[in-house]
């Protein structure tokens, strides 16, 4: 069959099979097309609740196909697979001022264990998929399996890895960023393709393209094993965008980030505040999120609130590399990353944290990667990244220290590439007592998305002695085991993204001891 039609046919047996009784009658077959084509997710657990996410559309790739009317949602969870224990109900309008979507705060659930939920549309029943519960804040669980993802571009390879991140049945999935990118043809074949690829400006042409990359069974069924934590990169809008400024410098940026930001929220299983009249122009995402006294998860925004960056190319807005001795602007003290807001609550996350383990959620590679060997303080770096940030960095890393949070450990993606390091708030000195190493960082590479060749990657890794490790060629995602004791990471790599069936191998493993901000290789 053609993908399209496999997806629907497939999400309706699903649905059927896993249906049992719905309002005291027998589901029956649809006459009509299969409005959960999208599948399901949850996300942001908490000890007594968890939200819950769908999208009425009934074809990925014609929004027309859905009337434009609202649709009367049941949802129910359950503490059995087969929904006969089902312990929270509700129903929900899918509105079309929110692309059909829904969000479900279900509360009164009791914490530190697995359900499963579904929704209801008429005859229709969505996928069963399961979620959990954070543990109680007085409880110090023996062991959490956090799994990282990020940047899954969809004609640059299958989403195999979300198969592998399925099947190892994670407790919770954290996706720190490039969910999509803003541009490429619209299909559903991953297979590489020459045509031109169509660019999101509008609030329709993002939930097109999030439509698209959510039709994918693989990821789908990522979502459907374990509650996510997310938060957002720049092509979730564009390109290297920097607060208010785009590439192009467009003096109507922020009417496309507020589509791209809504957009965002329509598809991803948040907990958010909305804004005012359902306004997205200012969308605040950090949060944090308790797994008991494990562990904190502090994630933050490094997108919207940032300083433009620095000795950007002539005309023009975004990313450029420079050193430090032709662009001083890099050491402009009123820089900021997060944000001064931002900035203070994260400090006063991290004052208030009980847990074992402070993981900070965030975006980009926060290790310094000079592209040049050190030498005098002399450097040459991308601006984008935190690189291009040096003060804020500092910073933050101050910041972390000062708080005494227990076990700091940063999580990044965006670089596409697998690096193991250590944080210092100076990297052109070495460790020691006056610059001690405050934090361990953990780095994915992409889901799918393309990276330098590894040769070029090692280079850094050579010229940089706080990158202990860095592999660049092989896309994947984090595996990680939280115990009171330890943090055991695994980089997890696929054969080659190009085959639907490809193998995938451990490529490096670490452990992270309690009280001791080091990488140790195992």
């Amino acid at each position: 069959m053609q993908r399209r039609a496999w997806l629907i046919e497939a999400g309706r047996l699903t649905a059927l099979a896993a249906s049992g009784c719905v309002g005291g009658a027998l589901a029956r077959p649809l006459d009509g097309p299969y409005p959960f084509s999208l599948g399901v997710a949850s996300g942001d657990p908490l000890p007594d609740g968890v939200i819950l996410w769908t999208r009425v559309l009934h074809d990925p790739l014609r929004a027309e196909a859905t009337a434009p009317i609202a649709y009367q949602l049941r949802w129910e969870v359950a503490a059995d697979q087969n929904f006969r224990r089902v312990v929270a109900k509700g129903s929900v309008t899918a509105l079309p001022e929110m692309g059909h979507s829904v969000h479900v705060d279900v509360r009164g659930l009791a914490p530190d264990r697995w359900y499963w939920y579904r929704f209801m549309l008429g005859d229709a029943v969505s996928p069963v998929a399961r979620t959990r519960t954070a543990p109680p804040p007085e409880q110090l669980s023996p062991a959490m399996k956090l799994a990282v993802a990020s940047c899954q571009h969809w004609e640059f390879g299958y989403y195999t890895a979300h198969r592998y991140l399925a099947e190892a049945a994670p407790d919770l999935v954290a996706f720190v960023g490039d969910y999509i990118y803003e541009w490429g043809p619209y299909r559903l074949s991953h297979a590489a393709s020459k045509e031109d690829g169509e660019e999101s400006t509008t609030l329709a042409e993002y939930r097109a393209r999030y439509a698209q990359y959510k039709s994918d069974p693989l990821l789908q069924g990522a979502h459907h094993v374990a509650p996510w934590i997310v938060t957002w990169d720049d092509h979730e809008v564009v390109n290297d965008y920097a607060n208010d400024r785009d590439y192009v410098l467009d003096p109507d940026f922020l009417a496309r980030r507020a589509a791209a930001y809504q957009a965002f929220y329509e598809h991803m299983p948040i907990r958010l505040q909305l804004p005012a009249n359902h306004n997205f122009a200012h969308t605040r995402i950090e949060r944090s999120i308790d797994w008991g006294q494990l562990a904190r998860f502090h994630i933050l925004d490094d997108r919207q609130y940032r300083s433009w960056q620095v000795c950007p190319k002539p005309g023009h807005g975004g990313s450029n590399s420079a050193t430090l001795k032709a662009c001083p602007a890099f050491l402009d003290p009123a820089r900021t990353m997060l944000g001064n807001v931002q900035e203070d609550w994260f400090a006063a996350s991290l004052a208030s944290s009980r847990a074992r383990w402070n993981i900070i959620t965030q975006q980009t590679l926060m290790a310094q990667s000079n592209q040049l060997p050190a030498k005098d303080g002399e450097g040459r770096f991308w601006t984008d990244g935190w690189d291009g940030y040096p003060v804020a960095r500092k910073r933050l890393l101050e910041t972390v220290a000062r708080s005494r949070a227990s076990n700091p450990l940063v999580l990044s993606g965006d670089v596409h590439t697998f690096y193991a390091t250590e944080l210092r708030p100076d990297f052109f000195r070495p460790a020691g007592a006056d610059n001690p190493v405050v934090a361990t960082e953990f780095v994915g590479t992409s889901i799918t998305s393309s990276s330098r060749p590894q040769a070029r990657t090692q280079q850094y890794v050579d010229m940089n002695p706080h990158l202990k490790y860095g592999r660049s060629d092989r896309r994947g995602y984090m595996l990680l085991t939280v115990r009171p004791q330890a943090v055991d990471t695994l980089f997890l790599g696929l054969d080659d993204v190009h085959k639907a069936d490809s193998a995938q191998r451990t490529l490096a493993s670490f452990q992270v001891q309690d009280g001791r901000p080091a990488i140790i290789r195992t």
